[in-house]
């Protein structure tokens, strides 16, 4: 079999001009073709791509698979290992060790308490909208500021202080500064927060960070986990939310769908993550010789994993391009899957339920103020794909 694999030259980027919320063309070819390809990484090492969204719920749950920093095999670049905390990027048991901590403060029903939090942090956006109105780039006024309020606060980042974190985490984030922007931007983080972790342990508060003092991590590692937090709480969520609300603006009838059956919100949110897939592209490395779909993927062999084609995968759902709200298939792999699966996945799902009810809600007639192919998106090359300004009215 393995000598009629597809092999796809480079990782596919390009998406079809208006069609923002598709994964690119060739990438939806490849998997057409079947669930594993070969591929040439950026670095001109050879690699897998898988596209099948079994092959790639597998590979997410399988141990033979690493997914260390360092072991990520793309040719002539040479990647150090994750720092101290910054435990995405590591396997078990190092992983463990990391997470273990953090898992009583994310759970359903904790995230659930912070829902009432959630509205009025959106209640107040959504004010500042109604004054600043009828035109707005949803993205300053609502994706953004909703999901780095909650993190700030989750941190015990002082009020006062979160402009200019916000600004530097935005700077690294957003995939568009040039490198010396980016590490200052980067470096200015990492010294915030290790002075952060050091207030909390001289004068502990209420938050998530100054409870994560009592255990047994140092202070290097707390600023690996914080940044990790910082990462995962709100970059991928400020583009939900943008993205989000940028894909019900184009689908007229999922919107006035959601908006005559406010309860079918739930099923929204987890349709618009399968549909969206913000966070598009994992990486695993083999670490030793694995059969997968009639190859043999060689130990050191790195694997990239396509969320966003695995998430329109035909054989697992119906229609699987089309957004639906009423959907009933769940198991989506936008939060990823295995030990690795988003631990603030509950929190992203309150601050989208909580979110879009409200901003629907407010803004009956919310609209797009610019044509649909004016609208600013992330380059693709970028680690989440989103939205960089979404200007919109109502009235």
């Amino acid at each position: 079999m393995s000598e009629s694999v597809h092999t796809v030259a480079a990782m596919p980027t390009e998406r079809r001009p208006g069609c923002p919320f598709d994964p690119p063309e060739a990438l939806m070819e490849a998997r057409e073709r079947g669930p594993i390809s070969r591929i040439t990484h950026l670095g001109g090492s050879a690699g897998w791509l898988v596209t099948g969204y079994d092959m790639v719920r597998s590979v997410l749950a399988d141990p033979r698979f690493s997914n260390r920093k360092e072991l990520m095999n793309f040719g002539d670049f040479e990647i150090p290992p994750a720092a101290p905390g910054e435990f995405l990027l590591m396997d078990d048991p190092q992983h463990s060790r990391y997470r273990k901590p953090l898992v009583g403060r994310f759970t359903v029903r904790r995230m659930r308490l912070l829902t009432e939090r959630v509205e009025q942090v959106t209640a107040e956006c959504l004010d500042a909208m109604e004054k600043a109105g009828p035109g707005v780039d949803l993205v300053a006024a609502f994706a953004r500021p909703i999901p780095a309020i909650i993190i700030c606060e989750l941190l015990g980042v002082p009020y006062e202080d979160r402009g200019s974190f916000q600004e530097n985490v935005d700077m690294f984030m957003n995939g568009e500064a040039g490198d010396e922007e980016l590490i200052a931007a980067y470096a200015a983080v990492q010294d915030y927060l290790a002075g952060l972790v050091a207030a909390k342990r001289a004068n502990p508060t209420d938050d998530v960070l100054s409870e994560l003092t009592d255990s047994d991590l140092t202070d290097e590692e707390l600023r690996g986990v914080s940044l990790i937090l910082l990462a995962a709480g709100l970059d991928t969520t400020t583009n939900m939310l943008a993205l989000g609300a940028f894909a019900l603006l184009r689908h007229p009838e999922q919107l006035a769908a959601l908006r005559a059956e406010p309860a079918l919100v739930d099923k929204a949110v987890e349709e618009l993550l399968r549909y969206l897939s913000v966070a598009k592209t994992f990486w695993r490395t083999a670490l030793e010789d694995v059969e997968l779909g009639g190859v043999t993927i060689k130990a050191g062999t790195t694997v990239t994993l396509s969320i966003n084609t695995a998430n329109r995968d035909p054989e697992r759902y119906a229609d699987p391009d089309v957004l639906d709200v009423r959907r009933q298939e769940s198991g989506h792999l936008a939060f990823s899957h295995g030990v690795h699966q988003c631990l603030g996945q509950q929190l992203a799902r309150v601050e989208m339920r909580v979110a879009f009810s409200a901003l629907l809600g407010r803004f009956p007639t919310l609209r797009l103020a610019v044509p649909a192919e004016e609208v600013d998106l992330r380059p693709e090359t970028a680690d989440i794909y989103g939205v960089k300004r979404l200007p919109v009215a109502w009235g």
